[in-house]
């Protein structure tokens, strides 16, 4: 099902328009009534790809273009825009064998993050590819200087991706692309996973979620966070290592399994439709008891204290203050363990008696 779902999507772009609108879980791809780029003869799909260092960035851009090319007969170029981490830029040329597409890297005259984006543009629009997947450097979002460069990636995707120029005759940038900006995020991150997310959101600008490592022993709690907190769909999970563990998102197994229960949670498939059916029934019986409970009724007991049955009127701290405080108060006695005000007294009686006998005594 999840092959055929971002087959369809692919393919079709745009009978499905208003599928897609109404399914937030699936990929947006560019239309074919969007106007194309300056000198293209073809719709260009550009996916933007980011997260922090060790989320599974690279992987998934991997396993993302083998499914578009197998699974939608996509043409793919991968854009190796990571410059920053040692091996990145090999990592993502044997993902694109391994998918059977092409990577666009870094060279002589292209080796900033921002040049290789340009060139993989110029590539892609010139040899008529149909989807775009860059991959960037890993990043914390306290990062400045590396959350600037994504900022000017994304403006030099738009520039680039221009359907037309001003009265100066400059390219007009294209705000609807990227199509897709995708955060990835580890099912073992926590916190950080939501304070990243805001900062990036608010930098750049992010449309999804990628959660990646489902396959360890972390359910992906912190992505409930980010999605609700930030109103951000997710659209892929990662499975494993292999090739095709990347999957489209599917609310209800990913809930079963953060619950332990159906298949997802390791049990039999009844048991999601059976806790469904018995919380729908407690429900209904909540309801049905707070129709027929009785109303509390009035007493005499109760008007007496100035209130309903269960209710008691208290003095005001004002009626307090106004009271006489030498009124009604009598001389302060000590209470002590064992008895009751008149203790005190009683002993020093006892203590009085005993004097007098030995008095007697001698």
């Amino acid at each position: 099902r999840a092959g055929k779902d971002i087959a369809a999507v692919a393919t079709a772009a745009t009978e499905d328009e208003e599928a897609d609108n109404s399914n937030s879980f699936a990929l947006k791809f560019a239309s074919e009534d969007d106007p194309k780029p300056l000198s293209s003869k073809k719709q260009l799909t550009v996916h933007f790809i980011m997260g922090a260092n060790g989320m599974g960035k690279t992987t998934t851009i991997g396993k993302l273009a083998h499914r578009l090319k197998a699974e939608a007969g996509q043409k793919v170029l991968l854009a190796a825009c990571d410059t920053f981490r040692a091996g990145a830029v090999a990592q993502l040329e044997r993902w694109g064998e391994r998918a059977d597409v092409d990577c666009f890297s870094p060279n002589e005259t292209t080796n900033g993050p921002s040049a290789v984006l340009y060139g993989a543009l110029d590539k892609a629009i010139t040899e008529e590819y149909d989807v775009l997947l860059v991959d960037t450097s890993g990043r914390l979002s306290n990062n400045d200087a590396l959350t600037a460069e994504l900022v000017k990636m994304k403006r030099v995707i738009q520039k680039r991706m221009s359907t037309g120029f001003d009265e100066k005759v400059k390219p007009i940038p294209n705000l609807q692309v990227p199509h897709e900006t995708l955060l990835v995020i580890d099912a073992a991150q926590g916190r950080m996973a939501l304070d990243s997310a805001k900062q990036w959101d608010k930098e750049i600008g992010l449309s999804g979620l990628i959660l990646t490592k489902l396959d360890g022993s972390a359910k992906g709690g912190s992505v409930v966070a980010v999605s609700r907190e930030l109103g951000l769909p997710v659209k892929l999970v990662g499975v494993g290592e292999g090739i095709d563990d990347l999957r489209d998102f599917e609310p209800e197994s990913f809930v079963d399994g953060l619950l332990g229960i159906g298949v997802a949670g390791g049990g039999s498939s009844k048991e999601g439709k059976a806790l469904e059916a018995r919380l729908t029934q407690m429900r209904k019986e909540r309801t049905q008891r707070a129709k027929t409970a009785p109303k509390p009724s009035s007493s005499p007991a109760a008007s007496a204290m100035g209130g309903s049955a269960g209710e008691m009127t208290l003095q005001g701290l004002e009626d307090i203050g106004s009271m006489d405080m030498e009124e009604g108060v009598g001389e302060m006695q000590m209470i002590t363990p064992g008895g009751g005000a008149g203790a005190g007294k009683n002993k020093a009686k006892n203590k009085n008696k005993k004097k007098k006998k030995r008095k007697n005594k001698k």
